[in-house]
């Protein structure tokens, strides 16, 4: 099981750089799918979860979406709640266009990574 873990942080992370490098690149769709395959992976841990949701927030502020914003709100305040009593919908991937608790569909390849 712990190396479960090992593999969902190292995931985690992965992604997260993917997001930022997609950043430098001036590419914001890819900037926001790696984050929400960030989401997918560190839901069930409160400090991950809450950290996507900060830079989900950022990338809302920066490209000036203000609904994704406002969205990211609620989430930011219940990340960490969902993510120690396991209520986290599972496969969600964090923005405000899809239900804050409404479980979705993992993708094939973060199948192995998600406990």
């Amino acid at each position: 099981m712990q190396k479960k873990f090992q593999l969902n942080h190292e995931k985690f992370k992965y992604e997260i750089q993917l997001a930022l490098q997609a950043r430098l690149e001036k590419n914001y769709k890819k900037e926001w799918n790696h984050l929400e395959r960030a989401h997918i992976l560190g839901q069930f841990n409160p400090w991950k979860h809450f950290w996507v949701h900060l830079l989900m927030m950022r990338f809302s502020l920066v490209n000036l979406k203000l609904l994704e914003f406002l969205g990211q709100i609620p989430r930011i305040i219940l990340a960490i709640p969902g993510s120690v009593t396991g209520l986290a919908p599972k496969g969600n991937t964090g923005g405000s266009n899809v239900g804050m608790f409404t479980p979705m569909d993992i993708p094939q390849d973060l199948h192995d990574f998600v406990g």
